[in-house]
Formats: C-alpha cells, sequence, structure tokens
C-alpha cells in the first residue's frame, strides 16, 4: 500500500486495541510490537520489540479509563502510557511520531471558569509536545481552540460523516418528519452544521445547570411536536443531561421519539443505568471510546472510526492533504 518509502509502524497502548486492530487492518499492515503494563506499584512500562530507527511512528492511544484482558486503568494510566510510549519512540530515533488520540481527555478543563481554576487541556497538550510528539490526530475536541494549545500540527477529524450516513439511511422514510436537537446552547454550532449535512431543521434544548453533572432543562427553542428527533453531543458522561433533555423533548415537546448519538461514550457512573431506563430509543457512540466489558444496554450501538483513522493516518505518512476528510 505505501511502496517504497521510509518504514511506518503503528503501536498502541491498552486504552483502545481494539480500534488500533481495525486500523491496521484497514491500512494492511501489522500492528507493531510492543508491551505497555504496570509494575507491581503502579507505574506504567513500554518495552518495544522491534527497530523504530527512522519510521514513521504512530501510537494510537485514546486517553480514557479502560478495563480489556489482563489490564485495567484510569484517564490517567492512558495518558501516561502515551507519553512513555512517545518518549520510548523518541528515545529510540524514530523518524516523525504522531499521536493518534481518537478520544482527547481532559478537554473540558479548557478555560478558566472561576478563579485558580487550572486549564487541564493545556498542561496535557504541552506535556505531549514535550515527551515528544510531532504531530497530533484525535477527533472531535470538546473545543476547537484546544487545537491553538499545541505547538505542533494538530488533524481534529469530524465523528459527523460517520453520523451522517448513518441516519441518511434510518430516517430515509421519514426525512421531513426528522429534526436534529442540540441539547444545550453550547452545542448549537455543531448541531447546526450536523443538520445542515442532513438537510434537516435545528432546535435547541435551553438548559440551565445548577452544578457539575447534573442540568436543569428549562425550554424548547423550535417546534419538535410529533417529529422523530436526532440528539447530537460530543460526549456523554454520567447520562444525565442527555436523558433529561430527551425526557424534555418528548414530555415538553412532544416529539415522537428519540435518537441520540455523541463521538465519546465516557459513560460514567450511573451512565448506563439512565440510557436504560430513559425514553431514549437509541443511542450511538463511535468506538473512540471501547465499550465497557461486563456492562449491556440493549439501547446502546457503537459505529467504527477505524476506517477514517486509516485514511487520515495514510495521508500523513503520504505526506498528502487531510483536508479532504473535513469535508
Amino acid at each position: 500500500m505505501f511502496g517504497q518509502r521510509k518504514d511506518i509502524k503503528v503501536l498502541t497502548g491498552n486504552s483502545n486495541p481494539e480500534l488500533a486492530n481495525a486500523i491496521c487492518k484497514k491500512l494492511g499492515i501489522n500492528l507493531g510490537n510492543s508491551e505497555v503494563g504496570s509494575f507491581s506499584d503502579g507505574e506504567n512500562f513500554v518495552s518495544i520489540y522491534e527497530t523504530v530507527r527512522g519510521s514513521d511512528a504512530f501510537v494510537i492511544q485514546s486517553t480514557c479509563a479502560f478495563q480489556n484482558e489482563g489490564h485495567s486503568g484510569s484517564v490517567n494510566d492512558s495518558l501516561m502510557e502515551l507519553l512513555i510510549m512517545i518518549d520510548a519512540l523518541k528515545r529510540a530515533s524514530a523518524g516523525r511520531i504522531t499521536a493518534v488520540i481518537p478520544y482527547f481527555g481532559y478537554a473540558r478543563q479548557d478555560r478558566k471558569t472561576k478563579p485558580r481554576d487550572p486549564i487541564s487541556a493545556k498542561l496535557v497538550a504541552n506535556l505531549i509536545t514535550e515527551a515528544g510528539a510531532d504531530r497530533v490526530l484525535t477527533m472531535d475536541l470538546h473545543a476547537n481552540q484546544i487545537q491553538g494549545f499545541f505547538d505542533i500540527p494538530v488533524d481534529n477529524l469530524l465523528g459527523s460523516p460517520i453520523f451522517v450516513e448513518h441516519f441518511t439511511h434510518k430516517f430515509e422514510d421519514v426525512h421531513d418528519e426528522t429534526i436534529v436537537v442540540s441539547p444545550d446552547v453550547g452545542s448549537v454550532a455543531r448541531a447546526r452544521a450536523f443538520a445542515q449535512k442532513l438537510n434537516m431543521p435545528l432546535a435547541i434544548v435551553d438548559k440551565r445547570r445548577q452544578k457539575a453533572n447534573s442540568s436543569e432543562v428549562m425550554n424548547i427553542i423550535g417546534d419538535v411536536k410529533d417529529k422523530h428527533v436526532i440528539l447530537l453531543d460530543d460526549m456523554v458522561d454520567t447520562g444525565g443531561s442527555l436523558c433529561h433533555a430527551a425526557k424534555a423533548l418528548v414530555e415538553i415537546g412532544k416529539a415522537k421519539d428519540v435518537t441520540a448519538c455523541a463521538s465519546h461514550g465516557v459513560l460514567s457512573g450511573p451512565a448506563i443505568q439512565r440510557i436504560q431506563e430513559s425514553v431514549l430509543d437509541q443511542v450511538i457512540f463511535l468506538d473512540t471510546i471501547p465499550p465497557k466489558p461486563g456492562t449491556k444496554c440493549d439501547k446502546i450501538k457503537y459505529l467504527s472510526v477505524a476506517h477514517m483513522f486509516a485514511e487520515a493516518i495514510s495521508h500523513v505518512y503520504m505526506e498528502t492533504a487531510v483536508s479532504p476528510l473535513f469535508l
């Protein structure tokens, strides 16, 4: 696939090995031979078992909590694995190192909202750069301005084309009776662009957040009566905001049904139970964060982003424009 160019290496940590394997399958190459784990005291370690000197190296690692065969860890474990892998590749004289971060954690702390707040997204950007990454490839950052926190190139892929293709077929027969809804005012720009691609109208759920991880729905801007609703967000954490918005759309707005979609399914705390007990018909995530093992919810479905990241990696490796992926 890549001809007589410099060697390409794709490696992964423990946060999302299934996605890394799927990306390598799309690229037609084998996943790099490495071991990422932790010592008995909890310190992370990395061992790379093949030469990477002069190689174009891609490290695939979402900064999310994980639990897979023989390994489990927190968001911080995922971040440390990423940093140590980048450092190992740098010290092994890799030609170029790209941090492929399907889900970029700490992105919600992107500004000071009260005195003495940290800007953790900027700190993490500094850490990745200082570790030795030459560029970053990610998807649907919580805030686009986070790209400016890096002093290296950042390609922020959009997951919306995957959702557009899915919903175009799903609601093909009832297109004129379907509407896109933004769950809050802050997501209006994202929802508007999504609605334009689907050629559907837009409504907004106006809510007032009382405290972290809780929200109170106040009003619905737009007519959703007897409509099939697509509720769009960038991530779902505890699921409270999403489920409250869906409830308001059905009970206050008299929507016919509500299907939600979000790029990143963080699903912490009671999220899965809330979704299962909610009025939502279905919630669709991208597999930037893997499904939690041992938990099952009939309403949750995952769509793969492997083909999009494989294409982006191919463009970066071949040094051709990535911009066609944003159309």
